[in-house]
């Protein structure tokens, strides 16, 4: 098993003990909060307009953009997972972490088992009033499923409705301006997301495609390409363990033959087996377009960071030979 591997099973045995101790920790460190990771501090929650702010961490900075643009002058977003080079699956929640949970009235976690220590720091420490939204559970993706939902676009948009609603029964008093803010988003912030989704999807739905981990299946699926790569060899890269030499082969004959017409990789995690697939793709001349799993660069909106990803994707498939 690789190191990546050992570290998520090692803080999947992490207990309520450990999480209640490090919330005793948080306590005792007093109430001064570090910097936020991109979106605002709960230390300044007044808006301009005099009303107070709504508190809300997310778990990850890509549903923590999408909140803040929701919410506008009515929201003070944290986004916990914020740095390019951090690695979601492995993270390990911190004091500040879990006084910026304590705090909350809305509280965005992935689900899936993505970053299932938010719930344990929730769990730890109770507060009245206090609303969660599991992506997961919304969208009907069950533990064992694929978590990288915000690469599926149909799921981004179910959120978007989710979090809108939620900020309405949170703040009805600002009902219109949360509607407003919405209908701004869907129309103008994501118009080039949302084009370039329909674009692809219309030119090149049932290409051939091959792909380094399972981050790129929800937005094939979204695209309409076909993924070729075995789902088991995804899932291992994904997870951290070393997949079978069976799926090696698979992959790799893929490449030798031509079989896929683009090969996607995330940038954020390419092991050897990854750099050995991207560097025999490129010797193939099979374009390679590449993806992260957070905000690149960290202050990037979603929909800006999406798009210019679905436009090298694009531009992978229109040098690709097609059938």
């Amino acid at each position: 098993m690789s190191a990546k591997g050992m570290t998520r099973r090692l803080l999947s045995l992490i207990g309520a003990p450990a999480v209640t101790a490090l919330v005793v920790a948080s306590v005792l460190a007093g109430c001064a909060t570090g910097s936020p990771a991109g979106h605002g501090s709960f230390s300044q929650q007044t808006g301009s307009t005099g009303n107070t702010k709504i508190a809300i961490v997310a778990a990850e900075n890509v549903w923590g953009s999408i909140a803040a643009q929701l919410g506008g002058e009515h929201v003070s977003v944290r986004s916990i997972i914020a740095a390019p080079d951090a690695d979601p699956h492995d993270y390990e929640p911190t004091a500040a972490d879990a006084r910026a949970l304590a705090s909350a009235q809305y509280v965005v976690e992935n689900g899936v088992g993505y970053d299932s220590w938010v719930a344990k720091l929730i769990a730890a420490n109770p507060a009245p009033g206090r609303s969660v939204l599991n992506v997961g559970e919304l969208v009907g993706v069950k533990q064992g499923g694929n978590p990288h939902r915000w690469y599926s676009p149909d799921d981004v948009h179910r959120v978007i409705e989710q979090i809108s609603a939620d900020y309405k029964r949170i703040d009805p008093a600002d009902s219109a301006y949360f509607d407003q803010q919405k209908q701004n988003y869907q129309t103008h912030g994501l118009a080039r997301y949302n084009q370039l989704i329909a674009d692809l999807k219309s030119k090149y739905s049932g290409t051939s495609i091959g792909a380094s981990e399972s981050i790129v299946t929800p937005l094939a699926e979204g695209l309409g390409l076909r993924m070729a790569t075995p789902e088991s060899f995804l899932d291992a890269i994904s997870e951290g363990t070393d997949p079978t030499a069976a799926d090696k082969s698979t992959a790799d004959k893929q490449i030798e033959t031509r079989q896929i017409k683009i090969f996607l990789f995330n940038s954020q995690n390419s092991t050897p087996d990854v750099a050995a697939l991207v560097t025999a793709a490129k010797n193939q001349d099979i374009p390679v377009a590449t993806v992260t799993e957070t905000l690149v660069p960290a202050t990037a909106s979603f929909q800006d960071w999406q798009a210019d990803q679905l436009e090298g994707i694009q531009q992978a498939l229109s040098k690709a030979t097609m059938p």
